[in-house]
Parts: structure tokens; C-alpha cells; sequence
């Protein structure tokens, strides 16, 4: 595949980082070189949130994605990999990107996991308060 001309989009979300190259093809799904059902391991609702992009622009049988994801986990995977397709499909397609802003999948989801602080059993929970 790397003499094919693709586009290339990239996602983030929590700790999870996902690359999307988009051939053009028969609407095959790899994530990280198995098949995307086998990956979400048949999971068919988050694989219906994968190829939600491409639902919302009727172009599930156009293009063949291969994507590269690390990091986080499953749920955090599969918002990454929403944005990266949704990114690279507004590359190969301008006019689309009204059409995904509008249904959510131009943005990033900036809630991160918040860092435990010293002094703190987790992030913002304290020891309990003993009066006596």
C-alpha cells in the first residue's frame, strides 16, 4: 500500500492517539492491522461509532482506512479515530466539513484524566475530616 496515494488525518482524545490514511477502495476497515471488528472485539456499537463519519457523509463504500492507534483505551480509541477520519475526509473533501462540524465530529474532546496531587489520596478526594 505505500506506492497508493492516501490522506492522512490525525485524532486525539484522553490519552489515545489515532492515525487515519484514507485510500480509495471498497470500504474496508483495519486498525491496527487486524480488521476493526476483530479490534473492538465485536463490539458492533463502537464499531458503528468508528464509521459514524462516514455514515454522516454517505461514503462508507468509497474509501479503504487504515488506521494506527496507541494509547488509552477502548472508548478513548474510538473518539481518536472518529476525529483522524473525520479530519482526513475534510482533506480529501472540503465541502463535507459544515456537514461533520455541524454533527460533532470536528472537535476534540479536551477532558484529560486530572493528575493526583500531593497530600490528596487521588486527584481532588482528602483524608476524612476527624473532629475529635
Amino acid at each position: 500500500m505505500a506506492d497508493k496515494k492516501y490522506v492522512y488525518g490525525l485524532g486525539r482524545r484522553k490519552s489515545a492517539t489515532a492515525t487515519a490514511r484514507l485510500y480509495a477502495g471498497k470500504g474496508e476497515i483495519t486498525i491496527n492491522g487486524k480488521s476493526a471488528l476483530d479490534y473492538l472485539s465485536g463490539n458492533k456499537t463502537l464499531l458503528a461509532e468508528v464509521t459514524d463519519p462516514l455514515a454522516i457523509a454517505g461514503k462508507q463504500k468509497d474509501y479503504d482506512i487504515t488506521i494506527v492507534v496507541k494509547g488509552g483505551g477502548l472508548a478513548g480509541q474510538v473518539d481518536a479515530i472518529k476525529l483522524a477520519i473525520s479530519k482526513a475526509l475534510t482533506l480529501e473533501a472540503p465541502d463535507l466539513r459544515p456537514m461533520l462540524k455541524k454533527a460533532g465530529m470536528m472537535k476534540r474532546d479536551p477532558r484529560e484524566k486530572e493528575r493526583k496531587k500531593y497530600g490528596l489520596r487521588s486527584a481532588r478526594k482528602k483524608e476524612q475530616f476527624s473532629k475529635r
